[in-house]
């Protein structure tokens, strides 16, 4: 693999580390039951069952009140991680060595809280289920979640419509495969190097932040204050729209947004692949053909040369090749 392409693939993945590393801070997993009783301790008792029951917006909570706890948390939120970026960009702030990574930890750590608090303010479900395990698809939503946050396209779309009353339209409307994990696919692919574009940046400027004595720890702090709170408004108001004023038009909108980074991504993979194949002709090294061999191991399974075990082990190692 070339320099180039290793550090696309490392740009790739940055997403899902950050997230990993983000999830082992402190505090960092909200659970919906905690977090909504807290919040709405004050309401009336048959209020606030219905409100554990369905939502907050479904259970009739008014779309202003609503707005004023998303923002408060985001405003909340947004000083305790500057706070936290004040600490590591003094001089030993948090072990120097380790200021960057773990200040980039506790960002998208406090990141990550918020959009669990904001989405469940909104109806969504609790990300964590019964336990808390991280799972794919934890991960995936976590990986929505920031790619509205930081605008990347596709994201946006993909959250109202899966999160508005006209959900269960989006699914019609977009390709079959959008049943399935393959339609996340290519939105996450998405995100994830959006992501990593933007974090070589970030990382950057905080480096160069810390590097100035005593400043630092106000250039870092700034750096996040400027950078969370628009970051949380964007997923507030996402959901905002996806659960108040969220139409057909909206809808058919998304759809085509959330097709077109599909399309996009895919031709991308495409054009990929044969620029590594082409490459591999000129250097004499054999093109491995995936789609032909899946075909000749099924026409081998259709002739009862070999069996279903045989065949899914053969298209395994076809597809880790891949």
């Amino acid at each position: 693999m070339s320099e180039a392409s290793l550090v696309k693939e490392n740009n790739n993945t940055l997403i899902f580390d950050v997230i990993g590393a983000a999830l082992k801070v402190p505090g960092v997993r909200v659970h919906r039951g905690d977090f909504l009783m807290s919040t709405f301790r004050n309401a009336d008792p048959a209020m606030l069952e219905r409100i554990l029951e369905v939502g907050p917006v479904d259970a009739g909570y008014g779309r202003k009140a609503l707005m004023g706890l998303a923002r408060g948390l985001v405003s909340k939120r947004t000083l305790e991680s500057s706070g936290l970026s004040f600490v590591a960009g003094l001089p030993g702030g948090l072990a120097m060595a380790g200021t960057i990574p773990a200040d980039i930890a506790q960002f998208y750590g406090i990141a990550l809280r918020l959009a669990q608090e904001v989405g469940y303010l909104y109806g969504m479900k609790d990300i964590w289920g019964d336990g808390d395990v991280v799972s794919d698809e934890v991960v995936n939503t976590f990986a929505l979640y920031i790619g509205v946050m930081l605008g990347a396209s596709g994201a946006s779309a993909t959250v109202k419509a899966m999160a508005s009353a006209l959900a269960a339209q989006a699914l019609k409307k977009l390709p079959q495969k959008a049943l399935t994990k393959t339609f996340y696919y290519p939105i996450i692919k998405s995100i994830a190097k959006y992501f990593g574009q933007r974090m070589t940046k970030e990382v950057f400027a905080k480096g160069v932040s810390k590097a100035i004595p005593i400043l630092g720890g106000i250039a870092s702090g700034g750096l996040t204050l400027v950078s969370m709170h628009p970051m949380g408004m964007r997923l507030v108001e996402c959901l905002d729209e996806a659960k108040f004023d969220y139409t057909e038009e909206d809808l058919e909108r998304d759809v085509e947004e959330i097709k077109t980074t599909i399309e996009a991504e895919e031709e991308e993979e495409r054009a990929e692949r044969e620029t590594s194949a082409q490459g591999a002709e000129e250097s004499g090294e054999p093109v491995f053909d995936y789609v032909e061999e899946l075909r000749r191991a099924k026409s081998l399974l259709d002739a009862g040369i070999i069996d279903e075990e045989e065949f899914a082990s053969i298209k395994e190692r076809i597809i880790s090749k891949i």
